[in-house]
């Protein structure tokens, strides 16, 4: 039956080796059930209801929740993957969105998570028709090639500085903007040693690098003193429980934002930025982990690409009704790709490992800042690891490839930063005589960046 239903005689592969790589997927990407929630918690506690207490019982209700449709979100995506394309891509809220979500959207615009949930909504709708209509590619190709790997970049350097800064090794200071923490505190140390064990590990190629990063920070914590008189890790109520209410979160997506047009103008921009984020990481992940699969044809061009499209759509739309940021394609799918997952099997070994992940709960729920800060820091690593497909050499491209790369961190905006490489890249085609050189699609939405930022069109009000 699995046989005929995924083709694996086709593709060349064995039950076996497909549930075996499904795990290698899982074990690469297991970090985000503790790290989603972290972010998260950023935007969700801007909400007084839940506060920033990490030791309140809406903080503790509420980060539990997210765990929880962390793993429901990543387990159906990926099925819907696994069905729909028979594709060995595993989905999970992705690395970069969910910072947008919670310190551009939540903290930075002032927008209530209620209505941040909305606007994933609506990316997901909107998501789907280009996808059925056939202009997400278009709109993706818009935008020239390196100006998409500027954007990961930029993201990938935004990553790890949130994670330094979660764990103190950055701080704020009003006279050089950013200063080193102090190394000597218990939380900051261990968040240093975590992060050069998590590089070390990733180096040396080690299978599940960030996870065991993670896994030995947070046991390790357990005997660091957090100087309050505890340690950095506290300790768990139980190593197993059955998974925590989604109810906080579940279904609680407003719509408040579309009662008015000032309103909706306001948030415009936010969402085209979702959806440019959206589109550019799905499409990344899909093009490069099944060409790594041998699955592209000879042509380059992707099998089925309209349906795994689709799949990416439906769970961006599910994402928002479970109650967390956009459901993506996750690159770290390359291990099971490696370990000779071929086919939908190996996604649906990754998604019955994340059902299975929700009784640790309760472990999860304890891992400390410090834990996850080397998560991010990897990821970020990984993610400007790109930087090398841009060509520097050209002026042209090189500027507003460096302008998006440093806007986005310097600004703590991924918007911001994605608006400045637009409108730099636009006005340069035009200045240098050469405008065939931008698209029509990508004149637009540099336009709409433009309007916003100066005020010209109130979308920020």
């Amino acid at each position: 039956m699995l046989n005929r239903l995924f083709k694996l005689s086709e593709h060349g592969t064995t039950v076996s080796r497909e549930l075996l790589a499904g795990v290698a997927t899982f074990a690469a990407m297991a970090y985000i059930l503790a790290v989603n929630p972290a972010i998260l918690m950023n935007g969700f506690g801007a909400d007084p209801a839940i506060g920033t207490d990490p030791t309140s019982a809406a903080y503790i209700a509420t980060k539990g929740a997210l765990v929880t449709v962390t793993a429901l979100t990543a387990a159906v995506g990926t099925l819907i993957m696994a069905f729909a394309a028979n594709y060995p891509i595993a989905l999970a809220p992705g690395m970069g969105i969910n910072a947008f979500f919670a310190f551009s959207i939540c903290l930075g615009a002032g927008v209530p998570w209620h209505e941040a949930l909305g606007m994933v909504f609506i990316n997901g709708v909107i998501f789907l028709l280009l996808s059925v209509t056939g202009v997400r590619e278009k709109i993706v190709a818009s935008i020239p090639y390196p100006l998409k790997i500027a954007i990961t970049c930029g993201i990938g350097i935004f990553i790890a500085f949130i994670g330094l800064k979660n764990c103190g090794v950055i701080v704020s200071n009003p006279a050089t903007l950013v200063s080193p923490g102090d190394f000597t505190q218990g939380g900051v140390a261990l968040g240093l040693g975590g992060i050069i064990l998590t590089l070390v590990l990733a180096a040396r190629k080690i299978p599940g690098a960030i996870v065991i990063g993670i896994v030995v920070t947070t046991l390790v914590g357990c005997f660091v003193p957090d100087g309050q008189g505890g340690t950095v890790t506290r300790s768990p109520g139980a190593f197993f429980a059955l998974p925590a209410s989604p109810d906080p979160v579940f279904l609680e997506l407003s719509f408040n934002f579309l009662h008015d047009s000032a309103s909706f103008l306001k948030i415009l921009p936010l969402i085209l930025t979702l959806l440019l984020v959206d589109m550019f990481d799905n499409i990344g992940t899909l093009i490069g982990v099944t060409k790594r699969a041998g699955l592209l044809d000879k042509n380059g061009h992707l099998p089925r690409a309209g349906r795994a499209l689709v799949a990416d759509s439906l769970a961006a739309i599910l994402s928002s009704l479970f109650g967390t940021s956009t459901v993506v394609s996750y690159i770290e799918s390359a291990s099971g790709v490696e370990a000779g997952g071929r086919t939908g099997l190996t996604a649906v070994s990754t998604a019955v490992c994340m059902l299975l992940a929700l009784f640790l709960t309760p472990l999860i729920l304890v891992v400390p800042a410090a834990a996850t800060a080397p998560a991010l820091v990897v990821v970020g690593v990984f993610m400007l690891q790109a930087v090398t497909e841009i060509d520097m050499s050209d002026f042209r491209i090189a500027a507003p490839c460096a302008l998006t790369i440093i806007g986005i961190p310097l600004t703590f905006s991924i918007a911001e930063g994605i608006g400045f490489g637009l409108i730099s890249a636009a006005l340069l085609a035009v200045a240098t005589g050469k405008p065939r050189g931008f698209t029509l699609a990508g004149y637009i939405i540099a336009a709409i960046f433009f309007l916003e930022f100066f005020h010209i069109f109130p979308f920020s009000g």
